[in-house]
């Protein structure tokens, strides 16, 4: 068995279930091409899909909706990252945005 995902016409995950490849191309789920084979492991395409991913087809990748307008898109794994790395020990930071910078939790 395998993971898919099933894309909208905005690239948009909208479901992901486990089935077989026949099953896909059976057409009993719809237009097989809005079906994407996933990966649980991450051995493709980057990142295993949720519901409201975007498939990228060019980067043939799924990402995650950017989480903080300063966040930047890492090309290699296609996860967003802080553009300030947290400060070593901050296990009671949060992000704020305003700053684009870690601050205790208060």
């Amino acid at each position: 068995m395998s993971h898919f995902a099933k894309i909208d016409n905005n690239n948009t995950v909208t479901e992901v279930i486990v089935a077989e490849k026949d099953f896909i191309n059976s057409g009993k789920v719809g237009d097989e091409f809005l079906w994407v084979q996933t990966s649980y492991g991450s051995n493709f395409r980057k990142n295993f899909a949720s519901m409201g991913d975007t498939y990228d087809s060019t980067r043939n990748a799924f990402i995650s909706e950017k989480p903080f307008p300063s966040w930047i898109l890492n090309e290699t794994t296609c996860q967003w990252e802080v553009p300030t790395v947290m400060p070593e020990g901050g296990t009671d930071l949060i992000w704020d945005e305003s700053t684009t910078n870690w601050v205790e939790r208060v």
